[in-house]
This record gives structure tokens, sequence and C-alpha cells, in this order.
């Protein structure tokens, strides 16, 4: 599968009252929900200066997306759990009072023959309304959460998000937006990778990617090799391929002012492991710096570990052993590719960005409307 680019008459009329609108509470909650293949995401927050506050929280693996790769289709099992996970979060939102929500569903729901029909059984059990994006607006959505940790210094910007049925590369050039600037020009590709307004510097997206492999995706790749280290290379190298048509992949870039940006579970989990975290601390790996060696380090790590090993490491756990292995082949091969030593950690993602979104149009944000 090829991956996807990219006035009555009259002097005096006499006045008419109307009701004025009624304006949108500042401090009202905002609502943002991620259905990936793997796992079932949700944030509830407020605004609060030129960021937000977040005030409950959901993250469950519905594992939305098994068998799809071979039936293409979503099984009545999955659908069932997945409901559940809505249910709950639906709860929230009446218990928080959320008069603002985007709720989306991204590549499972794009592959599978029956979503459809799923999107209106989710209507039918729950009231909620999905909506299933497609990848650009996914890409746009990661590429906004992040920007709070674009450093002032960048000139050329890698996005990664690494997800569960696919991974987003964004490529955007940064050197002609001044340094003091550039997360707020990040913040602006919210309404669109082609928008343009002469009022602001402009950051230019040079390319983007949707490749139809995440860690789950991949892991159903290579289900059938046995060997441990054998399978992760394979899976490594055959992510790599899947970059020829991504235009950055072919031009050597220049390491200084260079910077990436990774965004997913396997990224943190990374992060988690390289700094031995007992319990999972965002505020320890959101916005951690870490070096190509450090990854690999971690990498070698969970390969000696073996299947077993991941299983009983409480920063995996067994839900996970095989899905960060393939996350890390994907993170390998990026690593491995583009000019730089070094990656900035994300925990943040398509949930940040589309409650970014909303606040920034609503224009709730200190430094907003972006």
């Amino acid at each position: 599968m090829a991956p996807k680019r990219p006035a009555g008459a009259g002097a005096f009329p006499k006045p008419v009252a109307t009701p004025a609108p009624k304006p949108l509470d500042p401090v009202a909650p905002y609502a943002a929900l991620d259905l990936g293949t793997n796992s079932c995401r949700m944030l509830v927050a407020q605004p609060k200066g030129s960021q937000f506050h977040v005030v409950d929280s959901f993250s469950k693996s519905v594992q939305l997306g098994i068998g799809l790769e071979a039936s293409g289709r979503l099984s009545r099992a999955s659908m069932a759990r997945t409901v559940q996970a809505l249910k709950i979060c639906k709860s929230k939102f009446q218990k928080h009072k959320v008069r603002r929500m985007r709720l989306v569903a991204t590549e499972a729901c794009r592959r599978a023959k029956n979503a459809r029909d799923f999107i209106r059984f989710v209507r039918r059990e729950t009231g909620l309304r999905l909506d299933i994006i497609e990848p650009e607006e996914e890409a746009r959505l990661a590429v906004v959460s992040c920007a709070p940790l674009v450093s002032v210094k960048t000139e050329q910007l890698l996005v990664v998000d690494i997800g569960g049925g696919s991974t987003e590369l964004v490529w955007i050039d940064l050197s002609r937006v001044p340094g003091p600037e550039r997360p707020r020009a990040i913040m602006r590709l919210h309404k669109g990778f082609d928008f343009c307004e002469d009022l602001f510097p402009r950051a230019r997206v040079v390319d983007w990617i949707s490749v139809p492999l995440g860690v789950a995706t991949l892991k159903d790749q290579f289900r059938d090799v046995e060997d441990d280290a054998g399978r992760f290379a394979l899976m490594s190298w055959y992510f790599e391929e899947q970059l020829a048509d991504f235009s950055p992949y072919a031009h050597e870039q220049a390491r200084e002012g260079f910077q990436i940006i990774g965004t997913s579970g396997t990224v943190t989990t990374v992060a988690a492991s390289h700094l031995g975290l007992r319990r999972y601390d965002r505020t320890k790996v959101d916005g951690l710096r870490m070096s190509s060696d450090q990854i690999d380090s971690v990498i070698r790590g969970y390969l000696d570990l073996g299947e077993a090993g991941r299983r009983a490491d409480p920063r995996i756990g067994k839900d996970r052993q095989s899905l960060i292995m393939s996350g890390s082949a994907i993170l390998q091969a990026l690593m491995r590719v583009w000019p730089t030593d070094r990656l900035s950690v994300a925990d943040r993602g398509l949930r940040e960005g589309l409650l970014y979104a909303q606040m920034s149009s609503d224009g709730v944000l200190e430094d907003g409307p972006f």
C-alpha cells in the first residue's frame, strides 16, 4: 500500500432588536478524543494562558485494528471493546460539562470496509459522533501539538508521529521565520499545510508523508518471523524502504539547526526506559532530548530482555511488549536516515493538537487566535 502524500430599501429602516450571540465561556472545558488502531485516548482540558490545563484523561488499549490486516474489517469483539471505552469517555464529558469537543478516528477506520457501520454503531450506542480524518489532518494536528517543543534555533524540523496503524512524517522549513516566532508559526499550521497569510512569518511544509505502517500493522507484517532480533532488523529496513517517496529522504541536510521531534507511545516508553523510571512521569519525559547512542542502548536492552523480559518490565507490560519492538524498529530507521544525533521526546500528539486547534479557532488562548 503506497504512502499518501501529502439591505433592504429605505433611508432610515426601523431597527430590529436581535439577541446578541451568546459568547463561548472561555473557561468551559474542551475535549479531544483520538481513536487509533490500538488505543482510545481522551483529554478534557481548559484554556490557560497560551496553553491548556488538563482536568481529566482516559487511555485504554482497545485493539480496534486487531485482525484488520487479514480480513479488511473491524471485528465485532474489537468494536464492542471500543464502544465500552467510549461510554466511559462520554461519562467524563458529562461530568465536566464539556461544550466543545472533537472526536476523531484514524488509520484503522480509514482502512476498514465496515468503518461506516462502526461509526453508526458508536452513534447509536453512545450518542458520540466520530469523524474519520484524512492522513493530512492527522499529520497536521501532530505537528501543532509539538509547537511548544520547537527550539528558537530550529531551521529545519522533522515531526514524526508513530501510530498504531500508520506513521506520519512532516518536514518543515523555518529558516525564514524569526527565531522567537517559530513555535507560533508551527501553531498556525492547524489551518492547513498550504495556508498562507501575509500578516505572519510562514512555516513552509517541504513535504509530508503518511506511511501505512505503525506499531500494530508493522508487527503484523512480520508475525511469522520467529527470531526476535531477525524480526526487528527486517521491520526496520522494511520501514525505511517506505520512505523513498519522501523528498527529504534523498537530500542531505545540515546537522546545524535541524531538530527531530518524535511523538508516540514508543518514543515516550524508550525515554522512560532510558531514565530508569519505576513509574511513568510525564513531566520528566515530555521535552527530554535523547541522543542516538542512548536510543540504541535502550533498544539493545529490549532485545537482550527477549519477549518474556519485556513482558515483565513494568514500563512496557504484557500488552505492549511486541508493539514496542515494531515501534523501536521505526524509530531506529528514522535515526539512521537523518543527520542528527538528538531526538526531542514529545508526550503529546493528536489529542493535544485537537485541543490547540479548537481553542485557537475560538480565540481563547492568550496569544491566539493563531
